[in-house]
């Protein structure tokens, strides 16, 4: 009898091991998808100053956008196919390194963008890096170039 019981004892526990191996293969798809960037127009509801960047020198010179912002409170982007408005949590577009740094997140992502003022240009220029943080973990990070300005 007691045996029987072991035997019993280890047949439960491996479905449930099983079970969470399919669990975690499928956390693991999810977190390892991408999010994706999409490029947009300059926001219409930016009347005054802002900060605006592309993926590089190219697609700025050619208005394809990947973040916005009006110089105060909202961002915009266009993530995972959605044009989407996000509150700036906080933003140094000038110290005096001359650096860039901004955070901003809603309850889908989490940004955070860094930049140096390229030098020698006479408008406010900046390259740096754009990161974007999902709740699952995925995390995606790429270069941006813009400026700031009113």
């Amino acid at each position: 009898m007691p045996v029987k019981k072991e035997q019993q004892t280890s047949q439960t526990s491996a479905p449930a091991d099983s079970a969470k191996t399919v669990q975690d293969t499928v956390a693991a798809d999810i977190s390892s998808g991408k999010i994706a960037v999409d490029t947009f127009p300059f926001p219409t509801e930016i009347k005054e100053c802002s900060c605006y960047f592309a993926k590089t020198k190219a697609d700025f010179l050619a208005e394809k956008y990947i973040y916005a912002d009006d110089a105060g409170k909202t961002a915009y982007m266009k993530l995972d196919g959605k044009k989407i408005s996000l509150n700036l949590i906080s933003s140094s577009d000038m110290e005096g390194d001359e650096e860039l740094s901004k955070e901003i997140e809603n309850d889908n992502y989490k940004i955070s963008v860094k930049g140096k003022k390229i030098k020698g240009e006479e408008a406010l220029l900046f390259e740096g890096t754009l990161t974007i943080e999902k709740p699952d973990g995925t995390i995606v990070k790429m270069p941006i170039y813009g400026e700031c300005g009113c």
